[in-house]
């Protein structure tokens, strides 16, 4: 499974032109979108439909700069954009679970809810984490104020040990890998990463 990540294009025609000639050039599998495709879902619609020459599956999460209701608006006028947020995406042996929005929050007890439910429907497959927050103490929320993680995102992936965890948000951290006991944490930035898993 190969899959093109990327995060954070703020609304930037020019960059996402530039993204979907990476991708293609990649020739993935699959597009992530770890969130903040917009600002605050400005020509949300538009910006998606920027990816339909891919002829890919984009799955995609609401970051701080989206609300999830517009995000499966815009979603659900495609054939190929899904928003995974609390949802799962299976693909062969491959589970990807999202989990969007937030922005500085400490922990989410919402999050940790949904950890016994995703155990039970990952066993046996090859999951993959897609958050906008990046998880607690690691390089990728490493800040100069300190660390600006989520502890919920570290205990998910603690628990589940997905085999690929991709996040975004802090802009600071673009580029930035990192590893949780067996799990691969990458920040693919608005450049984003073509992945082999």
């Amino acid at each position: 499974m190969k899959i093109f990540a990327f995060t954070d294009t703020h609304g930037n025609k020019k960059i996402i032109s530039v993204l979907i000639k990476r991708i293609q050039d990649s020739n993935p599998d699959i597009i992530v979108c770890a969130g903040d495709l917009t600002n605050f879902s400005k020509n949300l619609d538009t910006l998606i439909n920027m990816f339909k020459k891919t002829n890919l599956p984009l799955l995609i999460i609401p970051g701080n700069h989206e609300t999830n209701s517009d995000l499966t608006r815009a979603c659900q006028k495609t054939k190929f954009a899904i928003n995974v947020h609390r949802k799962i995406y299976s693909i062969n042996n491959y589970i990807f679970f999202g989990f969007g929005l937030g922005g500085f929050e400490e922990k989410n007890h919402e999050l940790e809810k949904l950890i016994p439910k995703i155990k039970k429907e990952a066993a046996g497959k090859i999951l993959i984490l897609i958050t906008h927050q990046p998880p607690y103490k690691t390089k990728l929320d490493n800040l100069a104020s300190g660390h600006a993680g989520n502890k919920s995102i570290k205990k998910f992936i603690k628990e589940l040990k997905p085999r690929l965890s991709i996040c975004g948000h802090l802009h600071e951290n673009e580029n930035k890998i990192d590893k949780i006991n067996s799990t691969l944490i990458i920040n693919p930035g608005h450049k984003g990463k073509a992945i082999k898993i």
